[in-house]
Formats: structure tokens, sequence, C-alpha cells
């Protein structure tokens, strides 16, 4: 444990969930395989999603293609909520004192408010575009800004265990 973290997660690391996790032979691996295999299921579905609104997959009703994805990409997040929650229960307090963490939550935000964005603006536009249709210029700038808010919060998530 690391004393200098807020109380809240001293005590969520030391409450008898995280000690569970901690002394599990099986817990905390299965969570960090299951965050890793949600990432990969959320990074697809995204990747799917954005390509669509940069022009790829053309022949697909952009419609079809939302709607799809976006169930992947909501199964794909509430898995890497509930696995990041136990593998952040087991070490919160070092966990939450570590920079490139706290910059993941920040990219998680942003990318949070760019789906807000894209619900908003995008989303609308597109569920009765035929295939081969044009797309507003609005959905490839947002696409951009998701691949990249996205592939930078999985990268953090790798680079945590080494800072």
């Amino acid at each position: 444990m690391n004393d200098a973290a807020p109380a809240v997660f001293l005590a969520l690391e030391a409450s008898g969930l995280g000690a569970a996790i901690r002394q599990s032979s099986w817990a905390y691996m299965a969570a960090n395989v299951g965050h890793i295999v949600s990432l990969m299921a959320f990074a697809g579905a995204i990747a799917v999603l954005d390509l669509r609104m940069m022009g790829a997959f053309a022949a697909t009703s952009p419609g079809f293609v939302l709607r799809m994805a976006r169930r992947g990409a909501i199964i794909a997040f509430v898995g890497l909520v509930v696995t990041g929650a136990v593998l952040f229960t087991a070490e919160a307090s070092h966990v939450v004192l570590n920079r490139v963490f706290q910059i993941k939550l920040g990219l998680i935000a942003l990318g949070l408010v760019n789906v807000v964005l894209f619900e908003l603006l995008v989303a609308p536009r597109l569920t009765h575009l035929p295939p081969l249709a044009p797309l507003p210029r609005i959905a490839r700038v947002i696409a951009v800004a998701s691949l990249t808010i996205w592939f930078c919060v999985a990268a953090s998530g790798r680079l945590i265990a080494y800072f």
C-alpha cells in the first residue's frame, strides 16, 4: 500500500475484495486477460465504425455498421469497466497515484466526450443513408479524433505497469 494515496483508495485496496483479488491465484490474472480481450474487442468495434466514417466499406449501409459496431463497443466497454475495476481494486493506492493512469483516465474522459459528440452530431444523420451515399464531413473529423484518442488510451494502459 502507498500511504500517500487518499484514504478512500487505501480503504478500497484494504477491503475484503481487494485482499481476495490479491490472494487469489487466478482472479487478478483472469481480470488482466479479460481486460486485454475486452480492449481488443472495443478497439475492433471502434476501428470498424471509424473506418466506415472515413469512407471504407462504402458498399455497406452506414446505419448498419453503426448499429453493429455500437453493440460490440458497448459490450466490450462494459467488460473493460468490470475487469478494470477488479485490477484497480487490487492495487488502488499505488495505481491512483500513477501519472500514466491519471493520463489514461483523462484520455478515457476525452474519448467519452468524442462519443457524445458523435452520437449528437453524426449518428442521427447516418441511420437512413444508403450504401455509397456521401457521409457528412464531420463524420470523418470525429472518426480521426476517435482513432487517435482510443489508441492513446490503449497505449497508456500498457505503460502503467512500467511506471
